[in-house]
């Protein structure tokens, strides 16, 4: 691979890493959250809701603005607003407010998910594209893996909003990267509108490709499994499992450091097979790991094989979103940006509605949080057997 595609990977990976990093690095201070803003942990969880709802909101405006306008300048105002609104959250205190700013940080924080997809099917063919996406999540899965554990380690000196203005420093470096680093994008492209009605028109021409929303509806079903477990661990591993935040955090990497792997694996099965029978086959395995995660929880079996499946569970991950990622992105060239930003949007709204739903169902035990996963995982492979076209032309 040339120089120069091994630095637009890694930039690309740098600036979509910015939200998990966002969601990551203050699980750990959950529970701090709570004590400090006298607040139930559920509505702490709702800060997270917030921003996967922002998250998903603000994916859909920057799809036309970046096919009008270009690919770096409304990625650095993306980057401006994470900054300001880390800051923000920092200076929270109560936590209505820190859940309007992390709606706000969202915003911001969306805008390198968005950009870094419609680059690589700028610059790549769908089929590289899977590989590059697989490089990306490599680069983007070192978040999760060092995020809890760097949130673990302020919390062991310092508040939980120290959390906050690190975040806000990191956006500054990555507004450096990308000011010097990131060249060669997409230029601006006067012909797309910004009218309402005509963005509504490409967001409909998108929608309604059977490839496009066939692999977009399974991907954020594939996300749904992972933001339940994301939404529902810091209660299940530290209330219930009574682990230390430092702990947690070993946990959570362990399972990042899966999601890595499985990406990794994907990229050499993908010299072998199609995109469209690996994201098939592994959804063929989160059927049988979804029930025998609620069979030991119902059991009563104990952390360890709860987390043995949790960590298979994840790893599907690695192997689904890039492939259908690139199967999403392929019919799409001039509208490359709102395609990005749809499917972006889409697997969003399920990660609301999956942290949501952990949320509402809490009930002081880790069934939620397996419930949500499991029928998450089927629902996946249902919907790849209800709606995928009999052939693709790839």
């Amino acid at each position: 691979m040339k120089t120069s595609n091994r630095i637009l990977i890694l930039l690309l990976g740098t600036i979509t890493a910015i939200g998990p990093f966002s969601i990551d690095m203050y699980l750990p201070g959950l529970q701090a959250i709570s004590k400090d803003l006298n607040t139930p942990i559920a509505n702490v969880q709702l800060t997270l809701t917030s921003f996967f709802f922002g998250f998903s909101f603000g994916q859909l405006i920057y799809g036309p603005v970046i096919d009008r306008f270009g690919r770096k300048t409304p990625l650095l105002v993306g980057l401006v607003i994470f900054v300001l609104t880390s800051i923000g959250c920092a200076l929270a205190d109560n936590v209505w407010i820190l859940m309007l700013l992390r709606f706000f940080q969202s915003l911001g924080a969306c805008a390198g998910m968005v950009i870094s997809r419609a680059i690589v099917r700028d610059a790549f063919s769908p089929h590289e594209g899977a590989k590059v996406f697989s490089q990306i999540i490599l680069v983007m899965g070192v978040a999760p893996i060092i995020a809890p554990s760097v949130g673990s380690f302020i919390l062991a000196y310092a508040s939980w909003k120290v959390i906050f203005i690190t975040l806000g420093a990191i956006g500054i470096l990555t507004i450096l990267g990308v000011q010097f680093y990131l060249t060669g994008t997409k230029e601006a492209d006067p012909s797309v509108s910004l009218k309402p009605i005509e963005v509504l028109k490409e967001y409909f021409a998108v929608i309604t490709v059977p490839r496009f929303y066939t692999y977009t509806i399974a991907s954020g079903f594939a996300a749904s499994v992972m933001f339940a477990y994301i939404g529902g661990s810091p209660f299940v591993f530290m209330g219930l499992f009574g682990l230390s935040e430092q702990q947690y955090g070993w946990v959570f990497a362990s399972n990042a450091a899966g999601l890595i792997l499985s990406s990794q694996v994907n990229r050499f099965l993908l010299t072998k097979f199609e995109s469209e029978r690996i994201v098939l086959t592994v959804s063929y395995l989160y059927l049988p790991l979804g029930i025998l995660l609620f069979l030991s929880i119902y059991l009563g079996l104990g952390l360890i094989p709860m987390l043995g499946l949790i960590f298979l569970l994840v790893s599907g991950f690695g192997f689904i979103v890039p492939n259908a990622s690139a199967l999403s992105m392929a019919p799409f060239t001039r509208n490359a940006g709102s395609a990005s930003a749809l499917m972006g949007g889409l697997q969003m709204i399920f990660a609301v509605l999956a942290t949501a739903t952990v949320s509402i169902l809490h009930d002081g035990t880790a069934m939620p949080m397996a419930i949500v996963m499991g029928a998450s995982g089927f629902l996946t492979l249902l919907s790849l057997l209800a709606l995928r076209p009999k052939k693709h032309a790839v």
